[in-house]
């Protein structure tokens, strides 16, 4: 049997620790189930390089509403409230997108919610109707909250920043986040708006 010798033991000893880091990792990531490795060329033109594309900065959010495929979706950090509705399917036809931030950065945990466009009729009879039902906070204007007890310009332009920064809201418990909604206000809210 050759001799090894001491550089050559070192380098099979460096392999070996490399190997068990790469193998402790994946093990870690998801139980070492989908993780997934791309290893690069070590020689040549390309460079040597290895990578682990896991879940470290994914975000996990819910989209709902009128998309094709509402669901729980797994993003990449950094992705937009377009890449979640995208990754959902896209919108449907009765999607008011006008009413979603689509460029709002996601945030893990976060809900999308793509309402849905009231119908030309729909709209009519309320308007016609005289009595007014809840609002929705998908799609109110600044004009809608200033009518409502205790909302002024100033705060109805922060819900609609607010709503625009987050993508959209699912409750109107969301909106004692925005600083100068108080409990009294947030009573008011709860009654003329809807999710």
């Amino acid at each position: 049997m050759p001799e090894v010798s001491r550089s050559q033991l070192v380098v099979y000893a460096a392999i070996a620790v490399a190997l068990l880091l790469v193998g402790a990792r994946a093990i870690r990531g998801e139980g070492g189930a989908g993780a997934s490795f791309a290893a690069a060329d070590t020689g040549g033109a390309k460079g040597g390089s290895f990578s682990i594309s896991g879940q470290a900065g994914d975000l996990v959010v819910d989209v709902t509403g009128a998309v094709r495929h509402p669901g729980v979706y797994r993003m990449p950090a950094g992705s937009r409230v377009n890449d979640a509705v995208e990754r959902a399917g896209g919108s449907t036809g009765k999607a008011e997108l006008e009413a979603v931030n689509l460029a709002a950065r996601l945030a893990d945990g976060q809900q999308v919610v793509v309402p849905e466009r009231l119908a030309a009729g729909a709209a009519a009879a309320i308007a016609a109707d005289g009595e007014e039902g809840p609002i929705s906070l998908g799609t109110a204007t600044v004009e809608q909250l200033e009518e409502i007890d205790g909302i002024g310009p100033v705060t109805a332009g922060d819900i609609v920043e607010f709503r625009d920064e987050h993508g959209g809201l699912s409750s109107v418990d969301q909106l004692d986040q925005v600083p100068g909604i108080g409990p009294a206000t947030m009573a008011a809210l709860r009654d003329r708006l809807q999710p």
